[in-house]
């Protein structure tokens, strides 16, 4: 049997030389591609991220049993008073939370993200992404800069090789979910809506493109600068917006919240219909992992979700004090890692293993009672690759892995790969991107008689 990630290497080694110049081929066209990232251009190396069909097949069926789980979450929180305490959201949240539903799907759009060991297939969840999903340009735009490299043209002929449209497929299932909404116009206008900054958003033009080539129009939208006027929500243009497809994550609508009054008047009058709604909040913030262990979790949930949670729900809980001297988190750093509870891009993230322990009390210290969770510390799976994009000399060597499952309406269609060289894979470490494919063997031709 021969194994497409020793196959690759062999082709990559075969001729380095020619791995080399390939590479800087492959750097040449990343940076002409609209793969960038506020300001910055997506780093990522050689040889992309593989898995078999098999695998994939076992991440299908793992999105599927997580959301239903999580839909059981959300459902309890509409119904139970006291369960809600469990999370402890703003008023003015849980207020925006239990609006009546527009439709059925309280989860359009999330990335659960797994640290899974490819030789056992055993993974611990290392977060749930709802409102402000992306990195869908990334892969797409990897994907396509790969394709022209040596190696990949090699070992296409050797395996069959396919990667995920992650586009067209939400704008299809996100008008879906809209066709539920009561008041939903056969034609609707679509607003892309988040903090907007200076620069352009690649991946925010080509879902607005996307949209366009449907039978919708779409734009793209600062929330601040939207208005509610005559029972409509309009953008700067003065069109009427029917849908708003959110990339403005809950925390910054929360923290800015009286810059974007007009957005929140528009969404508790009905006046417009929100996909994801708040209700994703629920398991967007990280204390969900806390919860879902909850004894109050486990009740409603099946004997087999009890022991599905169990087995993939990292341990987790509050960084306070008594956490701290319970399980001598101190002593024994690098059994743990410290999260804000509702940050994103790993912003705040530390793990013992990464810091000496000097770091780590002041780090645990400073952080207690902060709105900090403390979760044990999974160890990433280690795959080998190549950094030559970016140095010619560079040697093979290890990477820790976390992969992303992009789930659109309960179904799973499409995967992302980070990588890292450190053990933990943040923004403010070593963070890079792969390009996502699933590899097959090619049959081989029937033999002529």
């Amino acid at each position: 049997m021969i194994y497409p990630g020793q196959y690759y290497n062999g082709l990559v080694e075969a001729d380095m030389k020619e791995s080399a110049k390939s590479a800087k081929e492959y750097y040449k066209d990343m940076k002409n591609s609209t793969a960038w990232s506020h300001g910055y251009l997506v780093h990522t190396l050689y040889i992309p991220k593989m898995f078999d069909e098999e695998m994939d097949s076992y991440f299908k069926e793992n999105a599927k049993i997580m959301y239903s789980i999580l839909d059981k979450v959300i459902k309890q929180y509409e119904q139970n008073p006291k369960y809600r305490e469990l999370f402890g959201f703003d008023k003015r949240l849980e207020e925006l939370i239990l609006r009546p539903k527009a439709y059925s799907c309280r989860i359009p759009i999330a990335r659960l993200d797994i640290f899974f060991n490819e030789d056992d297939y055993t993974f611990k969840f290392c977060e749930f992404n709802t409102d402000g999903t992306s990195a869908m340009n990334e892969d797409r735009e990897m994907n396509a800069c790969l394709a022209k490299t040596a190696a990949f043209k090699k070992f296409k002929k050797r395996f069959n090789v396919r990667t995920y449209e992650l586009f067209k497929s939400w704008a299809e299932e996100f008008l879906n979910i809209y066709s539920e909404y009561q008041k939903a116009v056969k034609t609707p206008h679509i607003g892309i809506v988040d903090f907007i900054g200076n620069e352009k958003n690649t991946e925010f033009e080509e879902f607005k493109r996307v949209f366009n080539s449907l039978e919708c129009s779409c734009e793209i939208y600062d929330i601040r600068e939207l208005k509610f006027e005559d029972g409509a929500l309009k953008g700067r243009d003065g069109k009427r917006i029917d849908a708003i497809y959110r990339r403005a994550v809950t925390c910054d609508i929360m923290e800015k919240y009286d810059q974007v009054q007009a957005f929140i008047e528009a969404v508790k009058a009905d006046a417009v219909c929100l996909i994801g709604d708040f209700k994703t909040q629920i398991a967007h913030d990280k204390v969900i992992f806390k919860v879902l262990r909850d004894r109050r979790t486990l009740s409603f949930l099946s004997d087999y979700e009890r022991k599905y949670v169990m087995e993939h729900i990292p341990y987790t809980t509050d960084l306070n004090t008594a956490a701290i001297k319970e399980h001598d988190v101190l002593e024994n750093k690098d059994a743990w890692v410290i999260k804000p509870r509702d940050l994103y891009a790993s912003k705040g993230v530390h793990a013992g293993v990464e810091v000496d322990d000097d770091k780590w009390r002041e780090l645990v210290l400073a952080n207690a009672g902060q709105n900090y969770l403390l979760q044990e510390y999974c160890t990433p799976y280690e795959t080998e690759n190549y950094d030559l994009l970016y140095d010619e000399h560079a040697p093979r060597r290890l990477y820790s892995n976390i992969t992303g499952m992009f789930v659109y309406g309960g179904k799973m269609r499409g995967l992302y790969s980070r990588i890292a060289k450190n053990s933990i894979i943040s923004t403010q470490y070593s963070e890079m991107s792969l390009p996502t494919i699933i590899v097959s063997e090619k049959k081989a031709p029937a033999t002529a008689r």
